[in-house]
């Protein structure tokens, strides 16, 4: 049976003069994410940094349940490394969205804070695993506004769960589930989601690379956020 295959793409964007996303691709741990530096925090790229490399530090041969401890461990230990330097800097707050994806045995975790998303594209159908952490999904939650109000609204920025913020614990929402053949996820910011659609997403999905078209798509369209896409594909021969 093949691996999965997976590809990474980030860009600062056509606005930001330095990236605050950063990403983990380790095939060799089955695991992946994506870091996205808070909006008007300083040093987000510092936040985002730091979970990556926390997460791409994990050792090899963890178990499933072993594999979501330490994570969730490495997690912690970044939000209160994040809260004790703000304080060091006379910050208010350095901290970070992320998204992570574990894939053991047939089955996936994904884990995550803030806006970042992950997506699954199965049987031609595109679906949204994550949910966010941000004022305007709380609103659309409430039956405030409307899932396309959400997008243009003023506030579609604001959002309430961060790695290293304040009035946060650091801890990770999950969802679970099985993996079948075919199967492709997106991890990404949203510096993407805010500029393509569900159906560019899911046609993109189906090039080649499709975390450099996915990129290169966002930019085409002005991609004013720093953006990153990471792909993982389920082969076609993986039990189901």
């Amino acid at each position: 049976m093949m691996p999965p295959r997976s590809f990474a793409a980030t860009h600062r964007g056509t606005v930001r003069d330095h990236n605050e996303d950063n990403l983990v691709d380790a095939p060799a741990l089955q695991l992946w994410a994506v870091a996205d530096g808070a909006g008007g925090h300083e040093a987000g790229e510092v936040a985002s940094a730091m979970l990556a490399d926390a997460l791409a530090d994990l050792p090899l041969g963890l178990g499933p349940d072993e594999a979501l401890t330490r994570i969730r461990r490495a997690v912690i230990d970044v939000h209160q490394a994040l809260r004790d330097e703000a304080g060091r800097r006379n910050k208010s707050m350095i901290a970070s969205t992320l998204v992570v994806l574990l894939l053991r045995g047939g089955h996936f975790a994904a884990l995550w804070a803030g806006d970042s998303r992950i997506y699954l594209l199965r049987g031609g159908e595109l679906s949204q695993i994550t949910t966010d952490h941000s004022l305007v999904q709380a609103l659309v939650d409430q039956g405030l506004i409307s899932k396309a109000q959400a997008e243009s609204h003023p506030q579609a920025n604001v959002i309430t769960r961060a790695i290293g913020a304040v009035d946060d614990t650091g801890e990770l929402d999950k969802v679970l589930g099985a993996t079948a053949p075919g199967d492709s996820f997106l991890l990404c910011s949203d510096g993407l989601t805010k500029v393509l659609d569900e159906a560019t997403i899911a046609e993109l999905l189906l090039a080649p690379d499709p975390a450099t078209a996915l990129v290169n798509a966002t930019l085409e369209k002005g991609a004013r956020d720093n953006v990153t896409a990471v792909v993982v594909q389920i082969p076609q021969d993986a039990p189901g």
